[in-house]
């Protein structure tokens, strides 16, 4: 039996409600079709936001969204989006499928998208192709409350107050798609752009986000910092548990059709953010002590080949088990590193990579990675607690991949939340898990578990579910439970 300690009397960091947000770029039926129908649409939306989905955002908790990209944020001239619809220029999408895009999805949208989920607002701006003055100009736009050109502008589209925005990103992906550019090149033009991304309103700080590092190159971390460190309040980094790559040397590339052994490659891939956040972290330190800047992961999540019969530029895939286990293990690693990551952005919300949501005409379904994100809202804005669990490891490989990858924190009432995710495609999992200094009166818990390769169909919409969690006893004091295979489990304790 393995043992599970949590120590409420350690408590370490705010695990920000951010850690959980959420990433809709103009890519595929991200946004059309999938957050947006249009105000004719015969698929019940409010103002033009799909309520099917908005709904499901909700209840989900999503507290922060990204928009508009991605790598269309450094093609994007918001001037396009604002207006009357029938006058708004039309633009050929050159990153995602070269389909036209009509920009009837704009800035009033976005913010009216976020108004209706109840979340907060992350915008990117574009300094791949844009100039300072269209930056400072969009900011002006949408945040100023007084008198000038650009909030004239916005009150003539229909809009008396100022929105508010709080993260501003300045560029995306700068080192390839925003600009193929050097650290040092990016870093001295940020310090440019920023300058401008103006706080109109004491009321509404905005927090700057630096383009940071593709995955592991600590050498860009280490620049950028160096140079503009002291002008951003956070820098973003970018992982993908991306297989494409591996077919030449065997493995399936497909979302659902894959074997055991790509199973663990997959999670063993996504296992590797531990490694890389720490290592980042570690030149953060060195750059900035008095840890100032925070660490941004706006883009995670899996890419397998698109669905057959799709739109290669669309990234459209469906989301299988070994999704959700993803998404538990990555959520519970960046709960861990929640003293300096303050905010994290899953790729993305709908009908693209690891979404929580796909759409089907007027059908719609929750995927197993929106029952994680679901189960794990509890963890939002609680303070993690000391814990650790002894493991097995799983799968065979020269890389480890721990059995058990939990985290816990605490609510303001007191209450526990753990979540446990048991990686292994067949071996149960025993545990005693031991609160210090507190005997365990009342537990309820939730699972979601199945076999790897299960997920949820326009036809049969509920093959992945949460369920009640009632495979364990309270005790001694203690709570001795078995995980099911390929599962993610919550437990509350009081």
């Amino acid at each position: 039996m393995e043992k599970y300690l949590i120590n409420p009397n350690q408590k370490i960091s705010k695990i920000n409600k951010d850690i959980y947000g959420h990433f809709s770029e103009h890519l595929g039926r991200c946004i059309y079709e999938g957050l947006y129908v249009g105000e004719n649409s015969e698929i019940d939306n409010v103002n033009g936001m799909r309520s099917d989905v908005v709904n499901a955002l909700k209840e989900m908790k999503l507290p922060v969204l990204r928009w508009p990209g991605g790598c269309f944020a450094d093609e994007y001239h918001w001037k396009d989006g604002i207006g009357e619809k029938s006058a708004r220029k039309k633009m050929i999408n050159t990153h995602w499928g070269g389909v036209v895009e009509d920009n009837s999805f704009g800035t009033h949208e976005f913010f009216e998208l976020c108004s209706q989920i109840g979340c907060d607002a992350y915008i990117n701006g574009n300094v791949g192709s844009g100039t300072v003055q269209e930056m400072s100009e969009w900011v002006e736009y949408m945040t100023f409350g007084g008198l000038s050109p650009m909030s004239e502008l916005r009150r003539k589209n229909g809009r008396e107050e100022p929105w508010r925005v709080k993260y501003f990103g300045v560029g995306n992906e700068n080192w390839g798609c925003g600009g193929n550019m050097t650290p040092e090149f990016y870093a001295n033009l940020y310090r440019r752009f920023q300058t401008y991304v103006r706080d109109y309103d004491r009321d509404n700080r905005i927090y700057r986000i630096a383009c940071g590092p593709n995955a592991s190159d600590y050498n860009w971390t280490d620049k950028v910092l160096q140079i503009a460190g002291n002008k951003m309040n956070g820098l973003s980094l970018h992982y993908y548990t991306d297989m494409r790559g591996r077919r030449k040397d065997g493995f399936s590339c497909s979302a659902t059709e894959f074997a055991t052994q790509d199973y663990y490659e997959v999670l063993k891939s996504a296992y590797r953010i531990e490694e890389i956040i720490s290592r980042h972290i570690d030149v953060m330190n060195v750059r900035d002590p008095q840890r100032r800047v925070d660490l941004i992961v706006d883009e995670w999540g899996t890419w397998f080949d698109v669905e057959p019969g799709t739109n290669p530029g669309f990234l459209y895939q469906q989301n299988t088990m070994r999704d959700a286990i993803v998404a538990g293990l990555t959520l519970n690693i960046f709960n861990k590193h929640s003293d300096r990551i303050k905010m994290a952005n899953i790729a993305q919300t709908v009908n693209v990579l690891q979404a929580v949501v796909l759409t089907d005409g007027e059908k719609m379904l929750l995927t197993p990675t929106y029952h994680i994100f679901k189960m794990y809202a509890d963890h939002q804005n609680n303070t993690l607690l000391g814990s650790y669990i002894t493991t097995p490891d799983a799968g065979e490989s020269t890389r480890p991949l721990p059995q058990l990858i939990e985290s816990a924190s605490m609510a303001e009432d007191g209450k526990i939340i753990a979540t446990v995710v048991n990686t292994s495609d067949c071996e149960k999992a025993a545990i005693s898990c031991q609160v210090a200094d507190r005997a365990v009166k009342q537990v309820k818990a939730q699972t979601l578990c199945g076999k790897i390769g299960d997920y949820n169909t326009f036809d049969s919409k509920e093959n992945v579910k949460t369920a009640e969690f009632t495979d364990f006893v309270i005790k001694n004091g203690c709570i001795e439970a078995t995980l099911s295979p390929c599962s993610v489990t919550k437990f509350v304790i009081e």
